[in-house]
């Protein structure tokens, strides 16, 4: 099912700890919004993305996904991570194959097995990687394995926490690609909530930004981009629109820095 998300009055510290580390964070998410959440490290956009999980509990306020509360991890939120989130033990596919049992507890084990290698091939992976521990596998065939993860038990909120952050640049730019491919051609769009700190990749990626500021933070800054003014990879650097808007992303980011700074 596709709802919306709502979060209301969100504060969030760690238990025996008065310091907040997010402060009165509101937001209405429309199902198959794709959402970059922008910012300096250690701002809090992981702990929030954390929040979203169900891995943590917020200190006030709530999170409505429809009409219920989120409690707990849920199969209806996949998560991807920077560092891959396999089992280091297992074959690439077996990692695959233990989220879709976890799925499809009563599915036939063959037809999964053919579920796990289609999800492979979908993220530009042949079938011999399903054999392959992921010691075997490069930066990029890891977090290819871990999209593919995610979008074989197909949830309908997608969070992915600074997924492509350690790898090449040639690699980072073809995953990003493969990622707006595997969203848009979703009949229902997933409603993405993708972490990161550049600025180029949310405008690439993202129809709406949101900035958090420093800790404790809420969000100080937001935009949409229209589905007729995505932005590609080849207009980036050149269009004036693109160019004002990255500027203005930085320029608010900065500017939180630097009145932390002064104080």
């Amino acid at each position: 099912m596709m709802h919306d998300l709502k979060i209301k009055d969100l504060s969030f510290s760690y238990k025996n700890d008065s310091k907040l580390i997010l402060k009165d964070i509101n937001l209405d998410i429309k199902a198959g919004e794709f959402v970059c959440l922008l910012g300096q490290s250690g701002c809090g956009k992981s702990t929030f993305l954390r929040l979203l999980a169900g891995l943590e509990t917020s200190t006030t306020g709530t999170i409505l996904l429809g009409d219920e509360p989120i409690k707990g991890a849920s199969l209806s939120r996949g998560i991807v991570f920077q560092d891959y989130g396999l089992f280091p033990w297992m074959t690439a596919g077996e990692n695959i194959m233990l989220a879709l049992k976890q799925k499809f507890p009563n599915q036939d084990k063959k037809k999964l097995k053919c579920l796990a290698l289609n999800t492979l091939k979908s993220v530009g992976l042949d079938e011999s990687v399903y054999r392959k521990l992921p010691k075997e596998l490069s930066g990029g065939m890891k977090q290819r394995c871990a999209i593919a993860q995610a979008f074989g038990i197909d949830p309908p909120i997608l969070l992915m926490d600074e997924p492509f952050g350690a790898l090449d640049a040639v690699t980072r730019a073809r995953l990003q690609d493969l990622l707006l491919k595997l969203w848009s051609q979703d009949s229902q769009k997933k409603t993405v909530f993708f972490v990161t700190h550049d600025v180029d990749e949310a405008l690439l990626l993202a129809n709406r930004i949101i900035v958090f500021g420093q800790s404790p933070s809420s969000i100080i800054y937001e935009c949409s981009i229209s589905p007729d003014k995505r932005f590609t990879r080849e207009a980036q650097f050149e269009n004036p629109e693109i160019m004002e808007l990255r500027n203005n992303l930085i320029f608010q980011i900065n500017r939180d820095v630097t009145s932390r700074i002064s104080n």
